[in-house]
């Protein structure tokens, strides 16, 4: 008998699942415990769905949980057990379920994988969601879609039937992206394109992960004039392309690289950490005593920040321990994987787009002849280099697009221009694919054509389900042969697996140059 069963991620052992303890350092207790919080969201989910009642209580436990269950935010049992019993608690104010569950992890391989690629696509869109509310920004439908994933989870379809809901589910989260996009440019202002330096300066500092922009700027208003600086890490490092981000003088930068190299890069780190949202990885002693969680994210030991009953949060125990711990004596040079020490970041859509005439007419001369879309998460699996050298690998006379932290695989790289923009163009989080995909349609409106009818590819990485249901939202947009690595996910048996290859072109990476050819056409 397994003491758990995980596959939802990439790096799952032997990319079949986690038996005995995550590869993500989740423990059985936790991995019980979330599986029996996506029994009661179901439950919850059933309820409003008998009673025909809705309550802002309900979405916002549905919603929070789904993304309590994610890849890398929560280890905290006590946290998810009492989150687990505001969910039954709900669940009764609402009448009530006592019919039959799902067991989600048994049944035939096709129906397993069906599930759970709508699950954990759920799981995804629900990071967004959050988000989103947490800047006042909500969606009708998305929000009615959680208490319509969770009933559909919990029930029989045909494979015919699981693949319409799994298409219709993309196009959902195609709209949570759209609100998310437009909650944070509504707060921050639509990004410009920024150089941000990732050398730290000496003296007091905090690091900021994760994803969430109101916790940061939050974090910014908090620690103006104090003589603290605040960097960055992961994902956050869109946040400087933002004005009203970009404004705080002390937002100074980005320290290290992406989420799954922290364990080295925090080693006695004379500052604190704060995460808000993952990915957060089991942290050592060297600085376990100086990372800070928020909102879902949990980690038994460590100090959370709360919200009070308006919404807002106080940082002061981490503004304390900055000034307690003094930072660095010395600035301190640091650097990306390849090497470099500037990045550049936020060149979301209305950015690339305006540069859309000089763009269209540097492809209808020749200048452009290939744009590829490289992005996703990254994580530790060895395979992933393939992504520095399929960069290292495009032609001058192509554009990289990227998004998400996979880009720190490249990120630093300095490829030249083209047409007066950069040959790497940082789009934004992972939530950012939304941008990718109005640029696309934006190139394909101008050219009288299909999107896949335009010189463009793209090569994604995928590590946790956020990127689960970006890929969703992608192929419910019937965008064809994309390449995907570093693997196959495990939760996809043969048949649906064969059914996306088949349908989409979706292609497994090989190597970079092999693929290259094909791509090009090269012989």
């Amino acid at each position: 008998m397994s003491e758990m069963f995980c596959f939802q991620c990439q790096q799952t052992a032997g990319n079949k699942g986690c038996v005995r303890t995550g590869v993500c350092g989740k423990q059985p207790e936790t991995a019980d415990l979330q599986d029996t919080l996506i029994y009661e969201l179901i439950r919850l989910a059933e309820a409003a769905r008998l009673s025909g009642r809705r309550s802002d209580t309900a979405r916002r436990l549905l919603i929070d949980g789904l993304f309590t269950t994610l890849t890398n935010v929560n280890f905290d049992n006590a946290a998810i057990r009492a989150f687990t019993d505001r969910v039954i608690a709900e669940r009764e104010a609402l009448g009530g379920y006592d019919g039959e569950l799902v067991e989600l992890w048994k049944g035939d391989n096709d129906t397993v994988s069906l599930r759970s690629t709508l699950l954990f696509g759920m799981k995804g869109m629900a990071a967004y969601a959050h988000h989103s509310l947490n800047l006042g920004k909500e969606d009708e439908e998305v929000t009615e879609w959680f208490y319509k994933g969770l009933c559909a989870v919990n029930s029989a379809h045909t494979v015919e039937e699981w693949l319409a809901l799994i298409m219709e589910f993309g196009q959902v989260n195609l709209k949570c992206m759209a609100l998310l996009d437009s909650a944070n440019t509504a707060a921050f202002g639509d990004p410009v394109p920024t150089r941000v330096n990732v050398d730290i300066k000496k003296g007091p500092f905090i690091v900021v992960s994760g994803h969430d922009l109101r916790d940061l700027h939050e974090l910014l208003e908090q620690t103006k004039d104090t003589g603290i600086n605040v960097y960055t890490h992961c994902e956050m490092l869109p946040a400087h392309g933002y004005p009203k981000l970009k404004a705080f003088s002390h937002l100074a930068g980005n320290f290290g690289t992406a989420w799954q190299s922290q364990q080295k890069e925090f080693e006695d780190i004379p500052a604190p950490i704060l995460f808000t949202t993952n990915c957060l990885m089991p942290p050592r002693e060297s600085y376990a005593d100086r990372v800070y969680t928020t909102s879902v994210v949990g980690y038994e030991g460590l100090t959370h920040i709360a919200a009070d009953e308006n919404g807002h949060k106080d940082f002061t125990p981490l503004i304390k321990q900055a000034l307690a711990l003094g930072g660095y004596e010395h600035d301190r040079s640091m650097s990306g994987i390849n090497g470099g020490h500037m990045l550049t970041t936020g060149f979301a859509h209305n950015a690339v787009l305006s540069h859309a005439e000089q763009l269209i007419s540097a492809i209808k001369s020749g200048a452009v002849k290939h744009i590829f879309l490289v992005g996703g998460c990254d994580g530790a699996h060895p395979g992933r280099n393939y992504y520095t050298e399929f960069v290292k690998q495009t032609p001058m006379d192509s554009l990289v697009l990227t998004l998400a932290c996979g880009k720190y695989r490249f990120n630093d790289l300095d490829l030249g221009e083209i047409g007066g923009l950069p040959r790497i163009l940082d789009m934004g989080q992972c939530n950012d694919a939304y941008s990718a995909i109005r640029v696309a349609a934006a190139l394909a409106e101008a050219f009288g054509c299909g999107i896949n009818e335009l010189p463009l590819t793209l090569v994604l990485s995928w590590y946790e389900q956020k990127a689960v249901c970006i890929l969703l939202t992608l192929l419910s947009l019937g965008i064809r042969n994309m390449y995907l690595g570093p693997t196959l996910p495990a939760f996809m048996s043969e048949t649906v697996a064969k059914v996306l290859v088949d349908t989409y072109g979706l292609q497994p990476i090989t190597a970079p140059e092999q693929d290259m050819d094909a791509i090009l056409h090269r012989g």
